[in-house]
């Protein structure tokens, strides 16, 4: 998908969005059987062409190192036949899944002389801003084919091979079973301020996803005039109550770094209850570092355990994404609650704990989009049958908090219907 330098980045922007937008008023009208074919045209259109992604992501891979991209960006951008799998299956659930358009939910809002429901309808265009990472490119194409919006897409540079080859095969998919190819967009990732202008469209793109470290998220959030659906990775919190076993602790913390590529809901900080015995949280020290983590802890900690090196102050409200754990003293759950509604991302915070009455607190009181009581905070891009589908996890307050699942691209409309 080459591009020449003489078009302006408005040029190719304005292309895009006016594309996508004819595109986003053919979707709704086709039936959800339709939009069914299509997700396995474009399953099967990426396994049939698996050597060429491949191909194209090891050239991305061999550019970004001798350019010196970061470790962990390397880690994400890296796909892997494990990965294109995961990908392909995500496709292949959405298409059996129920299609959300067009259904009906109560009304909270009765009128006299008629009846009223909600009816789920797509919101149009959405932007996807994202850093390496390029199988999520196809698993947001697939949500908003599966929800009838269409797809602007913007990667990082690092990833551009990968992406235009993973777009070009999506395209070519859909082509293939007569739906329009504009529902797809690829905005060139290697030229032009194509993220300003395109975000700055608030009149054609209905919802821009910043996805990838917190300053890519940031800074699309402040630029921003279309709405964004803030998302977040890591600095995650784990209150471990005098009253939960170090296994709790250690299972919860382990688990929740299992998530790969990105580390959605990884356990980064831990609040350890006074009372809490420091032989097991010596064990629980001895077991990570077994496990190749870096720990770091607050000065009062650091004096007691000196495998532990001083976290500074600003580190409690920075995300790590490297399995460095930072542990902190605390004397309460309520002094545990006010540090994690203050420094974490807000948006999964767990406690492990012995005790409903510390339970039912932490649910009532933690302000994170998502609480966990003795499970995992463990993010799951292919969940487990039945349980939803998600791009990733949102913090913010406004529109859709927690999981970004198919619910998230979609809005709803009342409709009132007298009874004359």
């Amino acid at each position: 998908m080459s591009v020449h330098s003489s078009i302006s980045s408005p040029d190719i922007v304005s292309k895009a969005t006016h594309q996508a937008r004819a595109a986003a008023a053919i979707l709704p009208k086709l039936s959800g059987s339709d939009r069914s074919r299509a997700l396995l045209a474009m399953a099967d259109a990426i396994k049939n062409n698996k050597d060429d992604l491949l191909d194209a992501n090891t050239l991305d891979l061999e550019a970004s190192r001798e350019m010196a991209v970061p470790e962990l960006v390397l880690e994400w951008l890296k796909l892997t036949p494990e990965r294109l799998q995961t990908t392909i299956q995500v496709l292949q659930r959405l298409s059996d899944w129920p299609d959300p358009i067009q259904q009906m939910q109560r009304s909270f809002y009765p009128v006299g002389h008629g009846q009223t429901y909600c009816q789920m309808m797509p919101l149009g265009v959405v932007a996807l801003v994202y850093e390496a990472l390029p199988e999520l490119g196809a698993i947001a194409a697939g949500m908003c084919l599966r929800t009838a919006n269409s797809l602007i897409l913007r990667g990082g540079s690092e990833a551009s091979q990968s992406n235009q080859m993973l777009v070009r095969i999506l395209q070519d998919a859909l082509d293939s079973v007569d739906l329009p190819v504009g529902a797809l967009q690829l905005l060139p990732s290697d030229q032009g301020d194509f993220t300003r202008e395109l975000i700055t469209r608030d009149r054609d793109v209905n919802l821009v996803i910043p996805y990838g470290r917190a300053s890519l998220v940031q800074q699309v959030s402040r630029q921003a005039t279309a709405p964004v659906l803030r998302t977040a990775i890591g600095n995650s919190y784990l209150y471990w109550s005098a009253s939960a076993s170090v296994e709790s602790a250690r299972w919860m913390i382990l688990d929740s770094h299992a998530s790969e590529p990105d580390p959605v809901n990884a356990i980064e900080k831990v609040l350890v209850h006074r009372q809490q015995s420091s032989s097991c949280l010596a064990v629980l020290l001895a077991s990570l570092n077994d496990k190749g983590f870096t720990l770091k802890g607050d000065e009062e900690l650091a004096r007691e355990f000196p495998e532990l090196s001083v976290c500074a102050p600003d580190e409690w409200r920075q995300s790590y994404l490297n399995q460095t754990i930072a542990f902190k003293w605390v004397d309460s759950l309520d002094t545990a609650i006010a540090w994690m509604n203050q420094y974490s991302s807000g948006h999964a915070d767990s406690i492990a704990t012995e005790s409903y009455y510390e339970s039912r607190q932490f649910a009532a009181q933690a302000t994170s989009a998502t609480v966990y009581i003795n499970a995992s905070p463990r993010f799951y891009r292919n969940a487990q049958t039945n349980l939803p589908i998600a791009l990733g996890m949102s913090n913010q307050r406004g529109h859709r908090r927690g999981l970004i699942s198919l619910e998230a691209l979609t809005t709803m409309k009342q409709v009132i219907q007298g009874n004359e």
